[in-house]
């Protein structure tokens, strides 16, 4: 009897060991949006030999409290508990059959709820192994509906210039919350505020604010909504209304005395349009020859100096009335500045100009250089000869160191009746370097020192004085003259 227990416990202990093979497999977490449809898997690993189950219970914790959702029983079949007995059910097929298959349990939400966001635990009783259980996190996503909203359709520039606010993002019920941000090239600021709903939801709002004016007229405003890894993008074009922008265009700064065809014209940008233009003249009234057509003055005929004043135009719209002035005076003659060829205009950057500005130095550089070699040419020789090399001056011709040139025999004694007595004593010439006898007795050479060109023929008293020496090169641009009388070639000098 003993033996007999003793085998019956050990069976009983084989059995508690292998129910530790059997374990449930679920995710740990589980997420989708409201609306969607998710589900959460349970399935159930049996040991071998396998154990009974008995029931599978789905129990959603909250507060620290189970509260049973749907139960599948062998004997009793499938069982959904309210409120979700519309919106849940069982996966698979064979759990509802007569005999049903409880290893696959998995059970699917449909239309998702933000009220569905819990922890789940999937709990299987099984024999003699006891219960198995196991649980996952269900998490719900919000999507948020975004808008963005112009403050008001048309937005009115003031006077007073303050912020006023232009548009408005907003990103409501979302979960987790949105970020806001603003894409334009306005010069404006942005407020944020959030509100957190009661059923978990949060709500974003961002209202943009600017100073409203003629230069925020027709500009894009972007409003950029992140929600999680999602983009959602929303722009608008402002309609700002101001008041007009004046201007008197026509006077070119150059009427004068009979010119024709002059007009003044009154260029007015403004939203909404301009519906009136007032023209008239300061301290007088306009001139009888104008002619007013919409928003320009024709002046017909010539230009007199009646013409001359402070011109003045109010343009009035639906928002107020600007005014535009312009000074006319006249003058007796065109004033026109000098006119420029646009093609011949100067272009710092023009590559023909600077290629052909190039060129001409290239060949200035290369006339200067011609005209150094050639003088260098002339002054870079070599010394030829001694340095006492002179040519002197006799009578009346030129001749080197070391002889003078021939000519005839010249009267030792010359006549002048008309002369004193001391101009009548012969004169005697001294040369430097070794002369020629003109005398063949010795005597000193006597003779008159005249500066006559050569073939020439003076007539004294009756008789003729002639002079015929061989033909001497004329005195060139390059000879230098000497303190003695005498000259120095520059070719004897250099080469």
């Amino acid at each position: 009897m003993a033996m007999c227990l003793g085998i019956w416990i050990l069976a009983l202990a084989l059995r508690i060991q292998a129910g530790d093979g059997q374990m449930v497999q679920m995710d740990s977490t589980k997420s989708g949006f409201v609306g969607s449809q998710v589900e959460l898997r349970c399935i159930f690993i049996n040991s071998n030999p396998p154990v009974k189950i008995s029931q599978v219970t789905w129990q959603k914790v909250l507060n620290s409290t189970k509260h049973n959702v749907a139960i599948a029983n062998p004997a009793l079949g499938v069982s959904v508990l309210a409120p979700y007995k519309e919106r849940v059910s069982f996966k698979q097929a064979a759990v509802r059959h007569r005999t049903p298959s409880l290893e696959d349990t998995t059970i699917v939400f449909s239309n998702l709820q933000l009220s569905d966001e819990a922890a789940y635990i999937c709990e299987y009783t099984t024999f003699p192994a006891g219960n198995r259980e196991n649980m996952v996190n269900l998490t719900v996503f919000a999507r948020p509906m975004t808008r963005m909203t112009l403050t008001s359709p048309t937005i009115v520039a003031r006077a007073q210039k303050r912020k006023t606010t232009v548009a408005t993002c907003v990103s409501a019920n979302g979960k987790p919350p949105s970020i806001i941000r603003w894409d334009t090239r306005l010069k404006g600021e942005a407020t944020f505020q959030e509100t957190r709903n009661q059923n978990g939801t949060v709500t974003v709002r961002s209202n943009y604010m600017v100073i409203p004016s003629r230069e925020t007229h027709k500009q894009r405003l972007t409003c950029i909504v992140t929600y999680r890894s999602e983009q959602i993008k929303d722009s608008v074009v402002l309609n700002v209304q101001y008041e007009p922008e004046v201007k008197i265009q026509g006077f070119d700064g150059n009427w004068y005395l009979n010119r024709q065809n002059v007009q003044l014209t009154c260029q007015a940008d403004a939203n909404p349009p301009v519906t009136i233009y007032q023209w008239k003249l300061l301290n007088g009234s306009l001139p009888s020859n104008v002619e007013i057509k919409n928003n320009t003055l024709f002046f017909k005929g010539p230009v007199s100096y009646d013409l001359a004043g402070t011109y003045v135009c109010d343009a009035t719209n639906g928002i107020g009335t600007r005014t535009g002035i312009v000074d006319v005076n006249i003058t007796e003659i065109p004033n026109n500045p000098p006119s420029v060829d646009p093609d011949t205009r100067h272009d710092p950057h023009n590559p023909g100009a600077a290629i052909g500005g190039a060129v001409g130095g290239v060949v200035l550089l290369g006339l200067a250089a011609i005209l150094l070699f050639v003088f260098l040419r002339r002054r870079q020789r070599t010394f030829k000869g001694d340095y006492s090399t002179k040519k002197h001056v006799f009578g009346n011709g030129y001749s080197k160191a070391g002889g003078l040139p021939a000519h005839p025999p010249i009267p030792k004694n010359l006549q002048y009746p008309d002369d004193s007595d001391d101009e009548k004593k012969s004169a005697q010439i001294g040369v430097t370097g070794s002369v020629r006898d003109f005398d063949t007795d010795g005597e000193d050479l006597k003779r008159p020192y005249f500066t006559v060109d050569e073939g020439e023929s003076r007539d004294y008293d009756g008789r003729t004085l002639s002079f015929q020496y061989d033909p001497e090169p004329e005195l060139a641009d390059d000879m230098i003259s000497q303190t003695d009388g005498s000259v120095i070639s520059k070719k004897e000098w250099y080469v």
